[in-house]
């Protein structure tokens, strides 16, 4: 129904400014970013590349060559996530009143980019200059060795990784679901990175021993094919996961029905007619609610706000903004609830 001209006092209310709020600038700060994942990872990867590199220089492999890039790549993009993740912690200022939390998703998305230009690039194009003029593969032990090491510690790093994603993961999600819907790309670019290591250490395997077996070393520069192609698709995913989050995503609807049910449970509110989240970084979702107050008035309206904020906060503590839009007056028995809970998920 149209809203008589006195019905809206649309404000934000908050405790506090949030330059003032110390709380507000904790929770924007990313306190569940987990860094012993990224420097799990760049450790792991470090050494990793090194020992590929080694290998490739001993056996004349395309398909190491593609690796050590690929382990090279992955140091730096950790480095990267790194300092998204130091970044996004830094308080509000007057530039950034909400924050920096935002910080992370960009350089999430550099990640990608690089992982696509240098990562991917590089292995189609080595691989693509080994089939043109192939040579052939010294004694491939060493390769073995290599890349059986590189097995362990890449698998020892997606655990890290996959643990906190598990950890994060709702009762009744699936695994491929909450990759696609966390707010965290730290964790979800560490493990999407180890997973595709992996793959591609049992690309280079397969490619170097079939290319020594037959004495066929163009294999061995199909195999960097396939590396590349794996490191295209990753890049291609992380890219389209971070685009979102940086347009603005809506913090999850298990999250919004929460806190609808907890704004209904005060007696002066007659119901929540609209609920709409954005997250600006991992811990940090702002809210606007437009809520309809059958009785309050005056201070006692005030009164009533300001515990309805206290209440959802406590229900999850990475609400950093809250705006209420009140609405006086009871609703119209036309209006139903049916409106209002189509717009609770924005």
């Amino acid at each position: 129904m149209a809203d008589r001209p006195g019905d809206h006092a649309a404000s934000q209310v908050r405790p506090a400014d949030i330059l003032g709020d110390a709380g507000n600038g904790a929770r924007q700060g990313g306190g569940r970013e987990r860094p012993v994942v990224v420097y799990a990872a760049i450790v792991a990867n470090l050494g990793i590349a090194v020992a590929k590199f080694v290998a490739a220089g001993l056996t004349g492999s395309s398909a190491m060559i593609s690796e050590g890039i690929h382990s090279l790549v992955d140091t730096g993009n950790q480095g990267l996530l790194l300092l998204g993740l130091r970044r996004s912690q830094r308080p509000p200022d007057v530039e950034h009143p909400f924050g920096h939390g935002k910080e992370l998703y960009f350089w999430s998305l550099i990640v990608a980019i690089v992982i696509f230009g240098v990562g991917g690039g590089v292995s189609i194009y080595e691989g693509i200059t080994h089939i043109l003029d192939p040579t052939p593969l010294e004694d491939p032990l060493v390769n073995y060795i290599v890349l059986g090491v590189a097995f362990i510690l890449e698998g020892s790093s997606w655990l890290v990784a996959l643990r906190e994603v598990l950890s994060e993961k709702m009762p009744d999600e699936g695994f491929i679901g909450s990759v696609r819907t966390a707010k965290d790309p730290s964790v979800i670019t560490v493990l999407l990175e180890d997973s595709a290591a992996l793959i591609g250490l049992v690309i280079a395997a397969v490619g170097i021993y079939l290319a020594h077996v037959l004495e066929e070393p163009r294999l061995d520069g199909m195999a960097s094919l396939a590396i590349g192609g794996v490191l295209v698709l990753v890049a291609l995913f992380l890219a389209s996961e971070s685009r979102g989050l940086l347009v603005g995503e809506r913090a999850d609807p298990e999250l919004t029905d929460r806190l609808r049910l907890v704004a209904e449970a005060e007696d002066e509110v007659d119901a929540v007619e609209d609920i709409r989240s954005m997250h600006l970084g991992p811990d940090h979702v702002v809210i606007t609610l437009r809520v309809r107050f059958a009785s309050a008035e005056g201070d006692r309206l005030a009164g009533v706000i300001t515990r309805l904020e206290e209440r959802l906060r406590a229900e999850d503590e990475r609400l950093g903004d809250i705006t209420m839009q009140p609405v006086m007056g009871p609703r119209n028995s036309d209006a139903g609830t049916g409106g209002a809970q189509s717009r609770s998920d924005h």
